[in-house]
């Protein structure tokens, strides 16, 4: 009842992932109607149902768009995970606050930065122009792409019959950003 379950609005428009429960719950509530099902059945004392992997809503849900969550993850992708200091390519990086949050800075998308070990411990607590350092780019937040909501909450593979249902869909690779930049235009 864990497995994953693909759901679209009326429109075919991804919504979200649910589990199999959840997607039971819809379509007996009369709120959705399997589109795909999985091999696997849950039986009954009278009958026995397939899995759903593709629902619909049978109503239009009107959502607004969602926004990238501010997390370490979200911070090196949208930087590509490269420092902004020196501009090397690392997994290794850490991440800076532009104004120091002891100078009154925040923790928001356009404070933060990703920077490798050495460029941070040389910024420390100072300003960008008492540590002498430029940034690279302008962070900014990320604009949240289609798939957003359906690609965080993938374990690591997407089931052969969601592809039809995702057209220009790829899995987030998190070793590339360019990816993520593709999807969220």
């Amino acid at each position: 009842m864990n497995r994953a379950v693909l759901v679209l609005n009326q429109n075919y428009e991804p919504l979200n992932v649910c589990n199999v429960r959840r997607a039971f719950v819809l379509v007996f509530d009369g709120k959705a109607e399997v589109l795909e099902e999985h091999a696997s059945t849950v039986r009954t004392a009278t009958r026995a149902y397939p899995f759903p992997s593709v629902i619909r809503m049978t109503y239009l849900i009107r959502r607004p768009r969602p926004r990238v969550k501010l997390t370490r993850r979200e911070i090196f992708i949208r930087d590509d995970h490269t420092c902004q200091y020196c501009g090397r390519h690392s997994h290794d990086l850490t991440i800076d606050h532009i104004i120091p949050r002891s100078r009154g800075g925040g923790h928001s998308w356009d404070n933060l930065v990703s920077a490798c070990k050495s460029c941070n411990h040389r910024k420390g607590g100072k300003s960008l122009s008492q540590a002498r350092m430029d940034l690279r780019t302008v962070p900014a937040e990320p604009r949240a792409g289609m798939y957003y909501t359906i690609e965080r909450r993938l374990d690591s593979h997407v089931v052969e019959a969601w592809w039809k249902f995702l057209p220009g869909f790829r899995p987030l690779d998190f070793a590339s950003s360019s990816q993520s930049a593709a999807l969220a235009s």
